[in-house]
């Protein structure tokens, strides 16, 4: 796998293998169960076919994926996440947050399983009381008025 940025830092040899435009897309919808070729190209509007094998090979040969064959003829092939690109989770997730909070305000959560539109919510370490997104605001608010 050719080595783009050239820098031993450990950011910089990640996106060696993940940096690529659709990549990040391609692992969330493996994350979501979205494993078949079909399915990828329908949930990633816009991608060609040619691009999406690339990743797709680009992926299976960084250890991200593995392929597995479902039908012998004609010989079909599923897409599944190795335990080392399910770890993955964590920077898609935490991309998806950053995402919402500060490039597309309207998003909204929705559940793995599903996809249905969730409440996010909070409980308070200190007095476990579950803190929704308008108390928090609320609160400071009432803090930012008594200073």
């Amino acid at each position: 796998m050719p080595r783009l940025y050239g820098q031993l830092c450990p950011v910089a040899r990640a996106l060696d293998l993940l940096g690529n435009r659709w990549t990040l897309l391609i692992v969330r919808d493996l994350l979501r169960g979205r494993g078949r070729f079909q399915e990828l190209t329908e949930s990633l509007p816009g991608i060609a076919p040619n691009i999406l094998s690339d990743r797709l090979k680009l992926l299976e040969e960084g250890g991200i994926v593995t392929r597995r064959f479902y039908s012998d003829h004609p010989p079909r092939a599923e897409y599944v996440l190795t335990e080392k690109g399910r770890e993955l989770d964590v920077v898609v997730g935490a991309l998806a947050a950053w995402g919402a909070r500060h490039e597309n305000a309207h998003s909204v959560p929705v559940h793995r399983a599903c996809g249905h539109p969730v409440n996010v919510s909070y409980v308070c370490p200190d007095c476990d009381k579950l803190l929704t997104r308008e108390s928090v605001e609320l609160q400071y608010r009432t803090a930012d008025r008594s200073s």
